[in-house]
């Protein structure tokens, strides 16, 4: 996997927050006070536990953006699932810089392959199904586009990105409107024009999925529906709207998650890909 420009640019801003508040003006003081500016070093990126890695591509920018003289190299692309001991990565160069390079790298690392591994569980617990394992928005502010490479790197799929690429009518959009969900869909299709942005509705019922059927919303958000509730859905949108796409959410985790699927929903969105994931232990172990 390769970032994406946008992806990069992120990831560019992101270090150089990073790398400021690690480094302040005066840099690694303990390097600079112990470690002789010739001396050189190579260390490997390790996976101390078994999971999915993310996030090479942000660690190697790390690198150069600590040293152009660091040369970083992968050792797995990213969505490799990963055992206990696997070599990622390696970095040679000034020792300085590998130092200071080494935890600002290592976060990133750490939290995108978290981000991956737990998106992977989900993933493979949905297994057999039509239903694709979506993320949300519930992401780390500034870090979204990052942790949404990660949900891909671990095998989920991207929902919108942000307010801006598509219409989510949400409950409280139809609260302020009366609870009227025709009026809703029927005013965001005219306001997305030729635009191409689809429109999805969240329901909470099965009256309102009716209405939301009738209308030909292109996605309805199944909202904290039992299972006997997401199965009628399903078998209701067969009969009367097999184009319209049905999204589950709510009440998702990973036991629940393949019950779920096998509703026959198309999609099952999941806050806590981002949101609740550990993060993956990832070391960086002097070589020589």
């Amino acid at each position: 996997m390769t970032l994406s420009p946008a992806e990069a640019g992120a990831a560019d801003t992101l270090i150089a927050l990073a790398l400021s508040e690690d480094l302040g003006t005066g840099g690694d003081r303990t390097s600079l006070a112990t470690i002789p500016e010739s001396t050189t070093a190579r260390a490997a990126f390790v996976a101390r536990g078994a999971g999915v890695v993310a996030g090479l591509p942000v660690a190697e920018r790390v690198c150069h953006a600590v040293s152009a003289a660091l040369a970083f190299t992968p050792a797995v692309p990213d969505g490799t699932a990963t055992a206990r001991g696997t070599v990622l990565a390696t970095v040679g160069g000034p020792l300085r810089a590998v130092l200071a390079a080494e935890r600002t790298a290592l976060n990133f690392l750490q939290r995108l392959s978290g981000v991956a591994s737990l998106t992977r569980k989900f993933v493979d617990a949905a297994g057999g199904f039509r239903a694709r394992v979506l993320d949300t928005r519930k992401t780390t502010p500034g870090w979204r586009l990052l942790e949404k490479y990660a949900v891909r790197a671990g095998g989920g799929t991207n929902h919108r990105v942000g307010l801006y690429d598509g219409i989510l009518i949400k409950d409280n959009h139809l609260a302020g409107i009366g609870g009227d969900v025709r009026r809703a869909v029927e005013a965001a299709r005219a306001f997305a024009g030729n635009a191409g942005l689809p429109v999805e509705v969240e329901v909470d019922t099965l009256d309102q999925l009716e209405v939301a059927l009738a209308v030909r919303a292109d996605i309805v958000l199944l909202d904290n529906m039992s299972l006997d509730q997401l199965r009628a859905a399903v078998a209701r949108r067969d009969a009367v709207a097999p184009g319209v796409l049905l999204e589950a959410s709510g009440g998702v985790n990973l036991t629940t998650v393949r019950d779920i699927a096998a509703t026959g929903v198309d999609r099952v969105s999941v806050g806590a890909l981002t949101h609740s994931a550990p993060a993956l232990d990832i070391g960086l172990d002097y070589l020589s």
